[in-house]
């Protein structure tokens, strides 16, 4: 025993402690925290999986959001193609359409020329066929009536006013 004032110590109670306090050491070391230190390990693992996992999904998003990009931009494209070209056939479509439309009214145009010209030599025939009957009657109203130079002229005047009159 070693004594130093208030404090007294005793080399086989030492001794005895900390025989105790190894083999307590030892038993919290194997039962508590060699489970311990196992349930702390594959909480690590699972940790350092989740991560990775974590990180491939995070590639995963970002490789199918470059994928949509790339599908959105071709739709763009494709639908941009298609506005065009339905652009260019309604600008064909209505330049036929005008195109019908002015052929067809130089044709009206044509016919009612046509048609014009027709009504104009009917006329025409039917004063030829008024003027003869009138020179006939003209005439057999001179032969009728001896005149003198002046009534034959009075006359003629009188019957080319009518006539002017009625082309």
């Amino acid at each position: 025993m070693l004594d130093l004032g208030a404090v007294s110590l005793e080399w086989g109670s030492m001794l005895t402690q900390a025989i105790v306090f190894l083999i307590l050491l030892w038993v919290v070391n194997k039962y508590a925290m060699g489970p311990l230190m196992a349930v702390m390990e594959k909480r690590r693992q699972h940790v350092e999986n989740e991560i990775s996992s974590a990180e491939r999904n995070r590639q995963e998003a970002e490789a199918l959001l470059a994928e949509q990009r790339k599908v959105l931009d071709e739709a763009r494209a494709e639908s941009k193609a298609i506005i065009d070209r339905a652009v260019k056939q309604a600008s064909d479509e209505a330049a036929k359409i005008v195109a019908e439309a002015q052929a067809a009214t130089e044709s009206m145009k044509a016919g009612a020329k046509a048609e014009l010209a027709r009504e104009v030599e009917k006329a025409k025939a039917e004063l030829r066929g008024e003027l003869t009957s009138i020179s006939v009657l003209l005439a057999s109203k001179i032969i009728e009536k001896e005149l003198d130079e002046a009534s034959q002229k009075s006359t003629v005047d009188k019957f080319l006013a009518q006539v002017g009159d009625r082309l």
